[in-house]
This record gives C-alpha cells, structure tokens and sequence, in this order.
C-alpha cells in the first residue's frame, strides 16, 4: 500500500465507483468529492497527496476549481481528466508515476492491464 491519498473529484457517482476501485487497487485512499465545494473542503481538512479532477463538473469547470484548489496548496500535484475511457488505467499510470517520483512509467508497481 503506498499511505497516499487521492482528492478525486467526479459528479458522475459510476464514474467515481470506477476511479475509486482503480486507486484502492494500486493502493491509494479516495477521498470523494463530488463537487467544489466538498473538493475545497476535504484539501483543507486531510492531507492529500494529489487530486484527480474531472474538467467538466456540473457546479463549475476543472480549471476555476483547480485555481481554488491550488490557491489552498500551492504544491499540490492536480490531474485534470475529461471522461473515464480505454485511456483511464494509463492516465492513471502516469499520475502515478509521478506522485511516487519514479524515475520511469515501468518501474511503478501494479497490475496496468486493465
């Protein structure tokens, strides 16, 4: 388990259930927020590692949250997604990747198949 924990900020409660499984399975802790408010509210209260942000929320776009979320904690690493599709599990890789600073994509554990 790598002890980090993930803001993940979907509306869509499907596409939250398929992150969520994803990022338990290569060993994060989902924090879920569903929208800007909720997202501003779990950074300043936890102490999260990185945020997965869905670019098109139903209260307000990625980018005005991602401003919000990064004038909290300016260093915060912030991956802002469009849609869960084939490209999902290697996104995630990448994100990954970098959260755990490897020095390449293949060195970080996993089952990517998938």
């Amino acid at each position: 388990m790598s002890g980090m924990k993930i803001l993940c900020v979907e509306d869509e409660p499907e596409f939250m259930a398929m992150l969520t499984y994803m990022l338990e399975g290569i060993g994060y802790e989902v924090m879920p927020a569903r929208d800007q408010q909720q997202a501003i509210n779990l950074l300043r209260r936890q102490a999260i590692d990185g945020v997965l942000l869905e670019d098109n929320l139903l209260d307000s776009t990625g980018s005005s949250v991602r401003a919000q979320l990064k004038a909290i904690r300016p260093d915060i690493p912030i991956l802002l997604f469009s849609g869960i599709g084939s490209q999902t599990p290697m996104m995630l890789r990448f994100f990954d990747a970098y959260l755990r600073r490897a020095e390449r994509v293949e060195d970080v554990p996993g089952d990517w198949s998938a």
